[in-house]
């Protein structure tokens, strides 16, 4: 539950709410929390019971391979592992990101833009950014024998800052100013559907992260109920805190200016603003300050977790016989996947200089394409296929998990406004995906000695 926990409240929370608020243009957009957490409970069930009946190192990638037959079932896991080489970057991007902008509350002259063209801009804060992944690769690029030390720092951050904040909103702030809502918020037009689906993928973002014990199955003790119950406690108390932490900053500040244009160093940093605003003059803009530094602190041991984490899975796939070689080569003298860790960095820095909520859109979009939906459709074909397959847990009610999550997670990439734009880019990066895996599955037919031509035939 803790390593759940502990990947789900990242950086996200602090800096996702000014992007929720403008999607549906008021507090309503508390609605896509809620909804996104139920929608996280359904998909938390298919996580509990394969988590539980297969209880090996690497999730998905193993989910994958024995769900789906044969020769499907290797090509879908490859898919799996192809994806993460553009959506890990992407969400360690987003930490990166999140950073520098709260780097531009401390400095104000790492704010704005020196050029932008078209859904690409640079300025000082891209320069921050990439700063924080190249130092998260240089701390990274050494054998590490204990890094607890950093998910103490991330914890230890995280839950004093939300301490604090709900501190500070019980003793400055007016919860009717939470639920001021405008008028005709809850009239149920198209905008408002899509609006919904908008918040939905943002709560979907920051929801991310209990399903990581699956990844640790084989070292997790009982797991037949560690799992269920490590995924299902942590969602309902992550939704909860989430829930409290949101509604406590719209007790002190307004929504209205953060979901406008005027107050941008508000939306950026919002913390900060929060308790410059909560305690007023000198000592707000002190306080002010030192939370700026706690969700910095926060967002860099994010990044250090994620490129950690994420560099091992290419690595072990390629180990496995079905990813690219090159990701398998350990450094010669400390054994870490140096190949895998400097393209995870390297693409990083390059989402660096896309927006926040683009960088937030098409990581979410491309998981649901290519490891969700896959995994609800594959649970239940594994039913079918596999009735006689040990289930120490079996989700409730099925199928309906699996069947709300697929139209829950369909809402989100239909009906959200420009929705074709990510979902283009996710099914591209599919067809790029397959493309390679069918020509590394012919070269190695080609190689094989029985498939090589004799020599009278090569003469």
């Amino acid at each position: 539950m803790a390593i759940n926990m502990l990947d789900m409240i990242g950086v996200g929370p602090f800096i996702t709410l000014p992007i929720l608020l403008s999607a549906m243009g008021g507090p309503q957009a508390m609605l896509g929390w809620i909804f996104g957490a139920l929608l996280a409970v359904c998909d938390g069930l298919v996580w509990a019971e394969l988590g539980a009946a297969m209880p090996e190192a690497g999730g998905s990638y193993r989910f994958l391979r024995t769900m789906f037959p044969g020769e499907l079932g290797r090509f879908l896991a490859f898919l799996f592992v192809f994806q993460l080489i553009f959506s890990a970057p992407l969400s360690v991007a987003s930490g990166c990101i999140g950073l520098s902008q709260y780097a531009a509350f401390l400095a104000p002259s790492l704010g704005g833009h020196w050029w932008a063209w078209g859904r690409v801009s640079a300025g000082p804060g891209t320069l921050v950014a990439i700063a924080c992944v190249a130092l998260a690769l240089v701390l990274l690029y050494r054998r590490l024998a204990n890094l607890k030390w950093i998910s103490y720092v991330l914890w230890t951050a995280v839950i004093a800052t939300i301490g604090w904040i709900l501190v500070t909103a019980s003793l400055y702030g007016h919860l009717g100013r939470a639920f001021s809502f405008a008028p005709g918020a809850f009239h149920l037009t198209p905008s408002f559907f899509s609006g919904l689906a908008s918040a939905m993928l943002i709560a979907t973002y920051d929801f991310w992260g209990y399903y990581n014990v699956t990844f640790l199955g084989a070292e997790v003790k009982d797991p037949a109920r560690t799992i269920p119950r490590a995924i299902l406690i942590s969602i309902g108390a992550v939704a909860g805190l989430y829930l409290l932490l949101n509604v406590a900053i719209l007790t002190v500040m307004p929504w209205q200016p953060l979901v406008g244009e005027t107050e941008l160093g508000a939306r950026q940093a919002l913390v900060a603003f929060f308790m410059q605003t909560a305690y007023g003059g000198h000592l707000g803009m002190v306080l002010g300050r030192v939370a700026a530094g706690l969700v910095m602190i926060t967002a860099f041991a994010s990044v250090f977790s994620l490129l950690l984490g994420y560099s091992r899975i290419p690595f072990a796939a390629a180990r496995d016989g079905n990813f690219f070689r090159i990701f398998g080569q350990l450094h010669a003298r400390h054994g870490f996947p140096y190949v895998s860790l400097l393209y995870l960095g390297g693409a990083a820095m390059v989402f660096c200089f896309f927006s926040l909520k683009e960088v937030i859109a098409a990581l979410v979009v491309l998981r649901i394409v290519v490891q969700f939906l896959l995994q609800h459709v594959g649970v239940m074909v594994l039913r079918k296929r596999r009735p006689d397959l040990p289930r120490p847990f079996r989700m409730w009610l099925y199928p309906l998990p699996p069947v709300l999550a697929l139209a829950g997670f369909g809402y989100i990439l239909l009906a959200r406004p420009m929705f074709y734009r990510e979902l283009g880019e996710a099914l591209a990066v599919v067809a790029l995906g397959a493309l390679f895996y069918f020509i590394r599955r012919f070269r190695r037919s080609e190689s094989r000695p029985e498939n090589r031509p004799k020599w009278s035939e090569s003469v």
